[in-house]
């Protein structure tokens, strides 16, 4: 019972803060604290819970914790305490803000631990709702055309996905993702289809591909890959930075999580022919990302574009291994690196958004890179842990961020040569925007208007040095990520097979 406690513990702790006084929201950053504990009591175990729903049509409320899951449920519970951190340091106190955080968070839960497509799909519409309201509600002033936006291109994302997995259950009678791993890798699924869905003349194969377009298209919304990011610079700069930390740090990597927990499992035998359209969908991410990121004169909007640019590389590695199931080696490497890249970018963008409300902080509200200089002689310690983060984010050897990068281009030049290589201008790219914003905010003369600036106060300290610690041990030792995920990469890899 252990595993649906701790997904019901923020929802508990949401009902709490929305009826205490509006002066215990403070008392919201004991959910996220207790998750981190029951989480790391079920880590040692696994776990999977089940209870049937509706057993005529085969659809039971199926949650399972394995090592791919518990990577994503940990960044889950680290990113929102973090968050809610950052809110009471900003002075957002409200009850009904806190408590959509902690709701947010138990969506999350389930969305990284659900095995069958309708508790997931339940959970994953229900990010929606309390991301929405957060944004609208406490946003800036575009935030009513931001949030809406978001709500609407992400829903138009999940209606296609909810389409192609209503196909596959009147096709082969399951949704649950593992009978449907077994059912593709054995190459049953075409041939269900073309039975069921004989009217239209089309083949297996070719129903197939659709399903599986239909699937990728509500997963590409939620990366998000390039031209379906429209919603994410605007939520981005608009919603305030805790939850932006959110929205990058977490909703991102729901897509990641599902290419590999669902896409690549259910549809190995159509990978191949999609294997171009995603290759070249994912360089498009990565350079667009970076050059519009490089166009930027706002933190926020520029560490929005950086996020499209890194999630690109995950796409890049997904597409690597769908275009080519022969080579194991390369595959293995490829999905290592996609899931170190979702857990470490996660916890980067956190301290870098973080670095950004505390510019904010200090500043009043400003936030344009005109608006600062020379800040490294006034903060010294913020100077030096934010650039930890930005050399973090550039892939620095010895941090967290470039053993995933490095495990991606691994596979992705063994598996997709000339996409890699393309891709590789998006680093070049990263190095000049990140570098650019260092240089504007903490080198140069210091303005009149910051030389009264403090540096990092305790608290702020304590949260960059928690933030710094996931980024410097995974960076040193990544087998303390990949250690756990490894037997669920491998069973992947099982469900892989070159198909005619």
């Amino acid at each position: 019972m252990m595993l649906p406690l701790f997904m019901f513990i923020p929802l508990l702790g949401a009902v709490l803060i929305a009826v205490l006084p509006a002066r215990h929201s403070r008392l919201s950053v004991l959910f996220p604290l207790l998750s981190l504990l029951l989480v790391s009591t079920v880590m040692r175990r696994g776990g999977e819970w089940s209870l049937p729903w509706l057993p005529d049509a085969g659809i039971a409320l199926r949650f399972e914790l394995d090592g791919l899951s518990m990577l994503f449920v940990l960044l889950v519970a680290l990113v929102t305490l973090v968050a809610l951190v950052t809110s009471l340091l900003i002075g957002k106190t409200d009850r009904g803000y806190h408590a959509l955080i902690l709701v947010l968070q138990s969506a999350l839960f389930g969305v990284f631990t659900a095995r069958h497509f309708i508790p997931w799909f339940l959970c994953w519409e229900l990010t929606l709702i309390p991301a929405y309201l957060l944004i609208r509600l406490w946003g800036g002033g575009g935030a009513p055309k931001a949030a809406l936006r978001f709500f609407m291109m992400t829903l138009g994302g999940s209606a296609f996905m909810l389409v192609g997995f209503l196909a596959l259950q009147l096709s082969v009678g399951t949704m649950d993702f593992d009978a449907l791993g077994k059912l593709a890798a054995n190459s049953e699924i075409a041939p269900a289809l073309a039975k069921a869905f004989a009217f239209t003349g089309l083949s297996g194969h070719a129903l197939l591909l659709i399903v599986a377009l239909a699937v990728f298209l509500g997963l590409a919304v939620k990366i998000p890959v390039v031209p379906f990011h429209a919603w994410l610079p605007a939520a981005y700069a608009e919603a305030p930075t805790p939850v932006t930390m959110l929205l990058t740090g977490l909703l991102s990597k729901m897509g990641v999580y599902a290419m590999l927990r669902i896409f690549l499992p259910v549809f190995p035998e159509v990978l191949p022919p999609l294997a171009p359209l995603l290759s070249w969908l994912a360089v498009a991410t990565v350079l667009l990302g970076a050059l519009a990121a490089l166009a930027q004169t706002d933190p926020k909007r520029m560490l929005a574009y950086s996020s499209v640019n890194h999630l690109g590389y995950c796409a890049l590695a997904v597409a690597a291994v769908a275009a080519s199931q022969a080579d194991r080696t390369a595959m293995s490497s490829a999905i290592s690196g996609t899931v170190l890249q979702a857990f470490n970018h996660g916890i980067i963008a956190s301290a870098l958004f973080f670095g950004i409300a505390v510019l904010e902080i200090r500043s009043r509200g400003q936030r344009g890179l005109n608006d600062f200089g020379g800040l490294r002689a006034q903060t010294p310690v913020f100077c030096g842990v934010f650039g930890i983060a930005v050399f973090a984010s550039l892939g620095l050897p010895g941090l967290s961020g470039f053993v995933g990068e490095f495990l991606m281009f691994n596979g992705a030049f063994a598996l997709t040569s000339a996409a890699a290589a393309v891709s590789v201008i998006g680093l070049l790219l990263t190095a000049v925007f990140l570098l650019r914003m260092m240089r504007k905010v903490f080198w140069g003369p210091l303005k009149p208007s910051l030389a009264k600036l403090p540096d990092l106060g305790k608290e702020e300290r304590w949260v960059f040095g928690l933030l710094l610690l996931l980024i410097v041990l995974p960076g040193l030792w990544p087998q303390v990520l990949l250690g756990p995920a490894n037997p669920a990469i491998i069973d992947l890899l099982d469900h892989l097979r070159p198909f005619p």
